[in-house]
């Protein structure tokens, strides 16, 4: 059950060192002199601290003797971009210590997510770090989950009558952009919470390992259907190319069929246009002659081109 909250950060050694008590304290883009007193409450390590105020750090955790250093990324759809925001988290056997780099992670959610499990507070840091990664595990399924519709939506434009012209290309381009972005969020995940399913960081007990194995099968299936739709974003690319090379050669030979219709006339009134005297020079039946001429030739290439489907 909560104790207190919002008390001195004074008060925090003196909390930390009652029995049973477990502490959640949440920063928002602190700097480096904001964790001093953090830093020599917890033994916290310097470049763990020096990691958790630089921005755009890679998904990881790192073991120090006393606690843990987790970086990981919670994401988001906006149409088509994925907008990520920025945490890092120190892991004590007593405490959790986020840090938010920007405003892009719902806290609410994250106070939602532990009071969903009222039945697990007596598990300490171990419950709430598994509420604050099943939150942003889930936040990567359901963008993965988003953007797989959206390529389905995409897949149907593909193949329309008008061929959707730049904007199925424009598309694909934006969201294999978001892909490549959450891949490089959910990827390193794997490892994250694998590690912290080890034995020896002495951090999930026999209970709560089941709940974070279900966090792992869900990064799993994250990473797994990132790589697959990497995979379809190429290929409507591809085959986006495909069909305008094809559509491309369909037009060629229609222009290619009427062009040689259209040779046939000229030839004819060509030939008839010399200055020499011809079969039928200066008579009515020449003209008909040349008509008629004209007529048949143009009307058997029109027909042999039709049957052949080049028009």
């Amino acid at each position: 059950m909560l104790e207190a909250e919002g008390f001195p950060v004074s008060e925090i050694g003196a909390r930390t060192a009652r029995t049973g008590t477990t502490l959640w304290l949440d920063l928002h883009d602190p700097g480096a002199a904001d964790l001093e007193i953090l830093t020599a409450e917890f033994g916290l390590h310097p470049l763990a601290v020096e990691d958790a105020v630089l921005r755009h750090e890679r998904p990881k955790l790192d073991r120090y003797p006393d606690h843990l250093f987790l970086s990981a990324y919670a994401v988001h759809l906006v149409g088509t971009e994925l907008v990520s925001s920025e945490l890092a988290a120190f892991v004590t056997t007593r405490a959790l210590i986020t840090i938010r780099k920007d405003d892009g992670f719902d806290v609410d959610a994250l106070v939602g997510r532990w009071d969903d499990s009222p039945d697990l507070r007596g598990h300490g840091v171990g419950y709430l770090l598994h509420g604050l990664l099943d939150v942003v595990v889930d936040g990567h399924f359901t963008a993965v989950q988003s953007l797989d519709d959206q390529i389905e939506q995409l897949q149907e434009q593909l193949f329309a009558e008008d061929g959707a012209g730049i904007e199925v290309q424009r598309r694909s381009f934006q969201l294999r952009k978001s892909l490549v972005l959450l891949r490089r969020v959910v990827l390193p995940m794997r490892e994250v919470v694998n590690t912290l399913m080890r034995r020896d960081v002495h951090l999930v007990d026999e209970e709560m390992m089941h709940y974070f194995q279900d966090v792992y099968d869900h990064v799993l299936r994250a990473t797994e259907w990132t790589e697959s739709l990497r995979d379809l974003v190429t290929t409507i690319l591809e085959t986006r190319l495909t069909i305008q090379g094809n559509r491309l050669n369909e037009i060629m030979k229609k222009l290619t069929g009427w062009a040689a219709i259209i040779a046939i006339p000229t030839a004819v009134t060509g030939f008839y246009g010399q200055n020499i005297p011809y079969p039928g020079f200066g008579q009515q039946w020449g003209v008909v002659a040349s008509v008629l001429l004209i007529a048949s030739i143009s009307g058997a290439l029109y027909a042999m081109f039709r049957r052949r489907g080049w028009l």
